[in-house]
């Protein structure tokens, strides 16, 4: 693979290439990364609307990135897990109950974040 051997800016354009590929796939493939999205959307417009304090705004921006940043590394969890087979394993099904679980952590602490807004 040449592009292992690229350095400077052509990896960094690799590395984003592969950034991109990751997200779109995921977006084709994850319901629930389209519904984050799409909920952040529409959530991000009531932000503006409500004229949230700058401190509150990075906060609720910051983690609403972590929300995708979880659900991105909960499919890759689950993709590697389903490259190996798709027959039950305890080891594989508390893998990917792991990733599920931090992307509900991640969605509570936006959760969170949300319901301070207001105080």
């Amino acid at each position: 693979m040449s592009e292992y051997k690229t350095a400077g800016a052509a990896r960094l354009f690799a590395a984003a290439g592969h950034s991109l590929r990751g997200v779109r796939d995921t977006w084709r493939t994850e319901a629930a990364f389209r519904q984050e999205i799409v909920l952040g959307a529409a959530v991000g417009a009531a932000v503006f609307m409500l004229e949230v304090p700058p401190l509150w705004l990075v906060l609720l921006l910051l983690t609403f990135g972590l929300v995708l940043v979880v659900e991105l590394l909960n499919t890759a969890i689950e993709a590697t897990v389903d490259r190996f087979g798709r027959q039950h394993h305890p080891l594989s099904g508390k893998a990917k109950d792991a990733g599920s679980a931090a992307v509900a952590a991640a969605l509570l602490l936006h959760a969170l974040v949300w319901a301070c807004v207001p105080w």
